[in-house]
C-alpha cells in the first residue's frame, strides 16, 4: 500500500513541475535555515561540553555596592582562597587561583612568538581535565616549569620533543617544558589557554602580588573551583556569601557578596544588573530559535496554501477514488505520503544548501561548526524533523482534500464555497506578519548599532596603533623609543599607558577631597599615562591644561574626565587635591591640573565611566600608543616602526593593533546578530514571496476564462492586473497593521537593555510596510501581467 501511495505521489509531483519546484524549493530554504540555526543553537548550548566535571565546575564571583549601585564580576582578592581553604575546605574538591589570561613572549633558540596563557595553581591540570600528550600531568610541580598546548609546542619546536627544553618567557625568565597538552576546543571558555605556568612563580616574581597576600581590597585575581560531590552550588554559595565582609572590616562598607557562578552560566547567563543575574547570550539562543521556527512555519504555510489552492484540480481524483471505495483515512494517508515525499526531497536539498553555506556561516558567526555526519542523534532528530514537518505541512491539505463529497464532485456541482479561501488568506496574513516583524526588528538592530557607532568617542582613533610592552626589556627606554619613532618620520607622537585605549583595566577608590559627601563610596577608572597621552590620542582639554615635562610638580598631577567632575561634585576642579584616605600608608595627594572630554573606553552602549589619567611616574605601562604620520601610507609607517622596534628589541616579536579595529570589536556581537537576522529576514521574505508567486499563478490559471471574457469586453492590462493584485495587497496591508504593534512591543523591550539607545521613529515602521507592499506588488505583478497580456482567443476557444 505504501508503495502505491509513493508511486501516485511521485506521479503527481512530476506532473506539476512548477508547483513541485516552488514547494520543494520553498521548503528546502526553510529547512536549511532551520538546520543552520539548529546547529548554531546546539553549538551555543554545548559550550564547554568538553569538561566532564562541568556540573561541579564554577568560578568565584563578587558583588560590591558603591552608592547604591551594585557591580558584579569575577575579580576577587588574594586572601579569599586561603580563607575558603581554611574555613570551607569540605565544600571543595579543587580551589585554583589564576591570573588573567594575558599574552607573553615565548622564545626557543631563534623562534619566538606571542601566545595567551595563565599562571595557575598546581592542581589546575586536574581541574581542567587536560589531555596530556607528552610529559606529566603534574606539570606545574616545579616553580620554573611550563605546560604548553599542542599548537604552541608545534609552533615553537616543530618536530623536536619539547619535554625538558627551556623556553624564555618575555626575555625575563627561563622555564622548562614539563608537558604538552591537547588544545582546548574552540567552543570552550579556556580556548585561549595556550600555556600554563606555576602560580608560585607568579607570586615570587611580582612584588605587588606578595604585598596583596593580606590585602582584601585588591581585587586583581581569579579563582576557579570544583565543589565536592556531596554539595550543591546553592549550598556552597550560601555558606561563603559573607566571608569577605566577616574577614575584613575595611571593605565591609561596600557590602561584598561572594558567590559561585556555575560553568553552565559562564557563556549564556553571565550578565548582571545591580547584583542580579539577568541573562546574557541565552536571549540570542531564544531569538534564533524563534526565527528558525517561524521560517519553517512560513515554508510549511506555502505547502498548505498551494495544496489547497489546487483543490479543484484534485477534486475529481478524490471523487472517483471515494466512489470506488476509498475511505477517508486512505485518502489522508495518500496526501500525507505526498507531503512526506516533498519534505524528504526538500530535506536532501536543505542539507546540500547547508553544506554549501556552512563555511561562510562559520566565518560570519565566528564559529567552527562541523556537519554532524557521524552523530546518530542528529539523524534521529532529522527523521523526527522530517516527520514533524511533513505532518505540519500536509495535515491541513490532507484533511481538507479528503473531505470532498464524491456526488457533488462527479456531478460537476462541486464548489469550493464562499469561505473556502479564508484559511489561505489567514495563512498569507500570518506569513507576511512574521516577515514584516522580521524587517522591523532587523532595521532597529542595525539602527541601534549605528547609533552607538556614531556616538562621539572623545578621541581620534584613526591612524592610532597600540603596541603591547609585556616585558621588562621596555623599562627605561620610553623616552628613547619616543624619540626614535618620531625621528623616523613614521609617527608624529607616542605615549605610554597602563591600559589599552579601548578598555579599563584598573579601578581605584579610597580618596578624599574637599566637599566629599559623608558616606560617599567612589569608584574611579584609573589609567597611568606618560605626559604626551592626551596629545597622542587628540584628547580635547576642556578645562585647565595638559601634562608638561617641564613642570616637575606634574608628576603628582592628574587629568580627569568630564563625567568625573560631575561624579565628584567639583564646581571648580582645577587645583583640587585627591588625597589617599589610607592613614597608615598614605600616598602623596594628586592635584587636578586639567579636565578632558569624555572618552569611551568601555561599552559604547553604556555611559562613560568617571576616570583619572595619572602621570606614570613609576613606569607602570603596558602599551606604546603611536599616532602614525598621516602624510604616509599605513604600510609604509608600520614597516619603519617595525624596523626601529626590532633594532631595540630584537628578541621580542613586533605586534600591534589598530585602535579603530579594536573599537569596532565592541560592536562585533550585535553586528553579527544584526547581519544574521538580516539574512534570515531576507530568506523569510523570499519564502513568503515564493508562496505568493505560486498562489498568484494558480489564481490566474483558475480565472483564465474570466480574464479572457474581460479582455474581449475591453478590459485593459491594468484592469486585469488590479483585479488579480488587490486581494493580495489587502492581505499584506492587514499583515502590516498586525506586525507593527507586535514588533514595536518586542523591540522597545529589547532596547531597554541599553542605557544609550536609539529612539524608535515612525519611518522605520512605514519603511517596513512599504517594503512589504513593494515586494508583494513585484511578486504578484509578474503573473498578473503575464495573464493580462495573454491572448483571450486561447482561453475562450473551447467554449
Amino acid at each position: 500500500m505504501l508503495k502505491n501511495y509513493l508511486k501516485i505521489a511521485w506521479r503527481n509531483l512530476t506532473k506539476n513541475k512548477a508547483y513541485t519546484l516552488i514547494n520543494v524549493g520553498g521548503l528546502a530554504l526553510g529547512m536549511a535555515v532551520t538546520l543552520i540555526i539548529g546547529l548554531w543553537i546546539q553549538d551555543e548550548l554545548t559550550h564547554d561540553k568538553n569538561f566532564a566535571n562541568k556540573a561541579k565546575f564554577a568560578q568565584v564571583f563578587q558583588s560590591q555596592t558603591f552608592n547604591n549601585n551594585t557591580g558584579t564580576g569575577p575579580a576577587i582578592p588574594l586572601p579569599l582562597a586561603p580563607a575558603l581553604r581554611n574555613g570551607f575546605n569540605d565544600n571543595f574538591k579543587y580551589l585554583i587561583m589564576s591570573s588573567w589570561t594575558n599574552d607573553s613572549y615565548l622564545k626557543y633558540e631563534e623562534t619566538y612568538l606571542s601566545r595567551p596563557g595563565n599562571y595557575m595553581q598546581r592542581e589546575a591540570p586536574e581541574l581542567l581535565g587536560l589531555e596530556v600528550l607528552k610529559g606529566e600531568k603534574d606539570g606545574l610541580r616545579e616553580v620554573n616549569s611550563i605546560m604548553l598546548s599542542e599548537s604552541t609546542a608545534d609552533a615553537l619546536f616543530g618536530d623536536i620533543n619539547p619535554i625538558g627544553k627551556t623556553v624564555r618567557i618575555s626575555n625575563e625568565h627561563d622555564m622548562m617544558v614539563s608537558a604538552v597538552y591537547k588544545d582546548m576546543p574552540y567552543n570552550s571558555s579556556f580556548r585561549d589557554l595556550k600555556y600554563i605556568m606555576p602560580w608560585t612563580h607568579y607570586v615570587n616574581t611580582n612584588e605587588w602580588i606578595e604585598n596583596s597576600l593580606d590585602n582584601w581590597g585588591n581585587n586583581s585575581f581569579q579563582l576557579f573551583v570544583q565543589i565536592a560531590e556531596n554539595t550543591t552550588m546553592e549550598s556552597v554559595t550560601n555558606a561563603i556569601l559573607n566571608i569577605k565582609k566577616d574577614a575584613n572590616e575595611d571593605t565591609a562598607e561596600f557590602n561584598p557578596r561572594i558567590f559561585l557562578l556555575p560553568m553552565d552560566d559562564w557563556y549564556l547567563r553571565n550578565n548582571f544588573e545591580n547584583g542580579k543575574q539577568v541573562g546574557g547570550r541565552i536571549k540570542y539562543v531564544w531569538l534564533f530559535g524563534i526565527i528558525g521556527a517561524f521560517v519553517l512555519l512560513l515554508a510549511c504555510i506555502n505547502f498548505m496554501n498551494l495544496s489547497t489552492a489546487r483543490s479543484e484540480k484534485r477534486a475529481k481524483e478524490v471523487g472517483i477514488r471515494k466512489s470506488i471505495g476509498s475511505q477517508r483515512r486512505q485518502l489522508i494517508n495518500q496526501f500525507l505520503s505526498e507531503s512526506f515525499l516533498v519534505v524528504l526531497f526538500a530535506y536532501l536539498m536543505a542539507i546540500s544548501i547547508v553544506l554549501l553555506c556552512l563555511n561562510g556561516f562559520n566565518e560570519l558567526a565566528r564559529k567552527e561548526i562541523e556537519f554532524p555526519w557521524s552523530n546518530p542523534g542528529f539523524w534521529l532528530v532529522s527523521l523526527l524533523f522530517i516527520a514533524f514537518t511533513a505532518l505540519l505541512a500536509g495535515s491541513y491539505p490532507a484533511l481538507y482534500l479528503s473531505s470532498f463529497k464524491p456526488v457533488d464532485v462527479l456531478k460537476g456541482t462541486f464548489k469550493a464555497g464562499k469561505y473556502a479561501g479564508l484559511p489561505r488568506k489567514i495563512l498569507v496574513v500570518l506569513q507576511f506578519t512574521v516577515s514584516v516583524a522580521f524587517i522591523i526588528g532587523t532595521v532597529i538592530v542595525m539602527q541601534q548599532i549605528n547609533h552607538a557607532k556614531n556616538r562621539p568617542i572623545g578621541y581620534d582613533k584613526e591612524g592610532l596603533i597600540q603596541v603591547p610592552t609585556f616585558s621588562q626589556d621596555f623599562e627605561g627606554k620610553t623616552d628613547l623609543m619616543r624619540e626614535q619613532f618620531i625621528n623616523s618620520g613614521a609617527a608624529v607622537e607616542m605615549a605610554t599607558s597602563s591600559s589599552p585605549t579601548t578598555r579599563i583595566w584598573s579601578n581605584r577608590s579610597g580618596f578624599t577631597w574637599e566637599g566629599k559627601p559623608e558616606g560617599f563610596q567612589e569608584d574611579l577608572a584609573w589609567t597611568e599615562v606618560s605626559p604626551e597621552y592626551a596629545k597622542t590620542l587628540n584628547l580635547k582639554i576642556v578645562q585647565g591644561r595638559d601634562f608638561s615635562r617641564d613642570m616637575a610638580t606634574d608628576s603628582l598631577g592628574v587629568l580627569i574626565n568630564e563625567t568625573a567632575v560631575k561624579y565628584l561634585g567639583l564646581e571648580n576642579p582645577i587645583g583640587q587635591l585627591l588625597r589617599d584616605s589610607d592613614e597608615e600608608d598614605p600616598n602623596p595627594p594628586l592635584k587636578i591640573i586639567g579636565v578632558v572630554e569624555d572618552m569611551i573606553a568601555q561599552s559604547p552602549y553604556e555611559p562613560v565611566k568617571q576616570g583619572l589619567y595619572v602621570y606614570d611616574r613609576h613606569f607602570n605601562f603596558s602599551y606604546y600608543n603611536l599616532r602614525l604620520n598621516p602624510n604616509q601610507s599605513a604600510n609604509q609607517n608600520l614597516a619603519v616602526i617595525e624596523r626601529v622596534f626590532k633594532e631595540n628589541f630584537p628578541a621580542i616579536p613586533f605586534e600591534y593593533d589598530f585602535v579603530d579595529e579594536e573599537y569596532a570589536e565592541k560592536f562585533a556581537a550585535e553586528q553579527r546578530i544584526g547581519t544574521l537576522s538580516g539574512i534570515f529576514t531576507a530568506l523569510a521574505i523570499l519564502i513568503s514571496c515564493l508562496g505568493l508567486f505560486g498562489l498568484t499563478s494558480f489564481v490566474a490559471e483558475q480565472r483564465t476564462k474570466e480574464i479572457g471574457v474581460r479582455k474581449v469586453l475591453g478590459a485593459s492590462v491594468f484592469n486585469v492586473w488590479n483585479m488579480l493584485s488587490k486581494d493580495f495587497l489587502k492581505l499584506v496591508t492587514v499583515s502590516c497593521f498586525i506586525a507593527v504593534p507586535i514588533a514595536y512591543y518586542i523591540m522597545n523591550g529589547w532596547l531597554q537593555e541599553y542605557p544609550y539607545r536609539v529612539i524608535l521613529k515612525w519611518w522605520i515602521f512605514a519603511l517596513a510596510m512599504l517594503g512589504a507592499m513593494g515586494v508583494t506588488i513585484l511578486t504578484v505583478s509578474f503573473q498578473a501581467i503575464k495573464a493580462a497580456r495573454s491572448n483571450p482567443i486561447k482561453s475562450l476557444r473551447t467554449e
